[in-house]
């Protein structure tokens, strides 16, 4: 996400490097590529018109400290005031008691609302909550069926009722649903419509007003730019929303629905939609996405996202081990599983303070199954032995996993490596945390060597043999 404007930004903080002081003369020059960047953005033109006018004002005449450059003097007010424009964010969901709390979903055609309903209910589920799905979609079709598939696929209770075109009715059915079975709260899947539809938006109205619902939240396609912000707004004066749920926002390298969002409507973003599978979405913090804008990564969400996946426990083992020098395949393998689910390699490296460039490189997630093959086809005591993995057992282990024998060794030699780069660094936790990413690393690098290795050799065969046959 925000890749375009990440790379315009960097490029812009870049060209005042080396200056003694900041300027009026060279924060004009600045002021005016970061004008343009944000309008390539697609965000709004009054927003853009806006924060301009407040960075050049924080920004004149500031005096660079002796330890930093210009271009870092910048980066910080650019960021304050980028906090400023899409803040401040109340993440929380506040639970009525009794429940349940009745959050209403609403938003235009396609632009994810029943999958982000579901995505919601994960959420609610990992903060200790019992959420219950009402499917009061009645318009399109296969909503119900799509809902209920969502719902079996998280486990949770959801209320359906079809041959009904009364959405007021069914949302009353399904919160007295909800009570029945003791969840604590109740999310509406509501239809999609355009807020040009005044029939269909009168239609939300009457269900608004029927349930009261406790949250009202709209759900933009983040793609849409500006179209999101306006349909925010046309529903905002309808619905008095409660905040906004951005989707597809990792797929949008520009983001100016991201940054005008709140500016046009008043309404914050709660939270953003970074993938397709039902654990991708995530609080939204002005803070930390102002961090990825600028490239400066986001430490906080990787240490979160690295609880999620690792126990405090096995952690400590590991490091014991990366001391020790007893760090084997075994221990790589539960590693790179866990970044996986974390998202991989390439969306890891952008969360890294200084590490975004890094990210944008083409790290092709297939290879951690490369890997994976390779080891598997290693021995039990291979994998917890390294060592005594000589030719031969390198060539048994090529043939097991159809992979070339000189990428086997290259993932040995730099695995090797790595583990005693681990062993002379693991006594700072972020020592040994820089240098297992190295030694990642440079395990792509080696088996991405190894394929050239391999394409190489096939293309020289077939000269070979034909000079044999002269």
């Amino acid at each position: 996400m925000f890749d375009a404007l990440t790379s315009k930004f960097n490029s812009i903080f870049h060209s005042l490097t080396g200056r003694g002081r900041i300027t009026e003369a060279n924060v004009s020059d600045a002021m005016r590529e970061v004008r343009k960047a944000l309008l390539e953005a697609d965000v709004n033109y009054h927003v853009v018109k806006q924060f301009c006018k407040d960075v050049q004002q924080a920004a004149i005449g500031a005096e660079v400290i002796k330890s930093l450059r210009p271009g870092q003097v910048m980066i910080k007010i650019v960021h304050d005031e980028l906090v400023k424009l899409m803040g401040p964010v109340d993440t929380r969901i506040y639970f009525v008691s009794p429940g349940p709390t009745i959050i209403l979903l609403a938003g235009l055609q396609g632009s994810g609302k029943t999958t982000t309903a579901a995505k919601l209910a994960q959420y609610l589920l990992s903060k200790g909550k019992k959420p219950c799905l009402v499917a009061d979609d009645l318009q399109r079709p296969a909503a119900i069926d799509q809902l209920e598939t969502l719902a079996q696929q998280v486990g949770v209770p959801i209320y359906t009722e079809r041959n009904t075109q009364d959405a007021v009715k069914v949302a009353r059915k399904g919160i007295e649903f909800a009570r029945q079975n003791g969840c604590d709260v109740v999310i509406l899947d509501t239809a999609g419509r355009l807020h040009i539809d005044e029939e269909m938006m009168a239609q939300i109205e009457q269900v608004a007003k029927a349930v009261n619902p406790h949250q009202i939240y709209l759900v933009c396609d983040a793609m849409t730019g500006q179209d999101a912000v306006n349909s925010a707004k046309a529903f905002n004066e309808r619905l008095e929303l409660d905040g906004v749920i951005l989707t597809k926002l990792d797929g949008d390298a520009r983001g100016g629905a991201a940054l005008s969002v709140k500016a046009v409507t008043g309404k914050p973003i709660k939270f953003i939609g970074v993938g397709e599978k039902l654990d991708k979405l995530e609080e939204f913090h002005p803070d930390r996405m102002a961090g990825r804008i600028l490239g400066m990564g986001d430490i906080v969400t990787l240490v979160e996202k690295a609880q999620e996946q690792f126990d405090a426990e096995e952690a400590q083992k590991m490091q014991a081990k990366m001391a020790k020098g007893t760090f084997g395949f075994d221990d790589f393998l539960k590693q790179m599983q866990a970044l996986k689910k974390m998202g991989g390699i390439t969306s890891m490296l952008k969360l890294i303070p200084g590490m975004s460039q890094l990210g944008e490189l083409d790290m092709d997630e297939r290879e951690i199954n490369r890997m994976e093959g390779i080891v598997h086809s290693m021995t039990p005591e291979e994998r917890r032995d390294p060592d005594i993995i000589d030719a031969s057992r390198r060539r048994r282990i090529a043939r097991g996993c159809g992979r070339d024998v000189q990428e086997v060794a290259s993932l040995i030699k730099t695995f090797k490596r790595s583990r005693d780069l681990m062993k002379s660094l693991s006594g700072g936790a972020m020592g040994g945390f820089k240098s297992l990413l190295t030694g990642k690393l440079d395990v792509f690098s080696a088996l991405n060597s190894g394929r050239k290795i391999k394409q190489r050799s096939a293309r020289k065969r077939p000269e070979r043999r034909k000079k044999h046959r002269r």
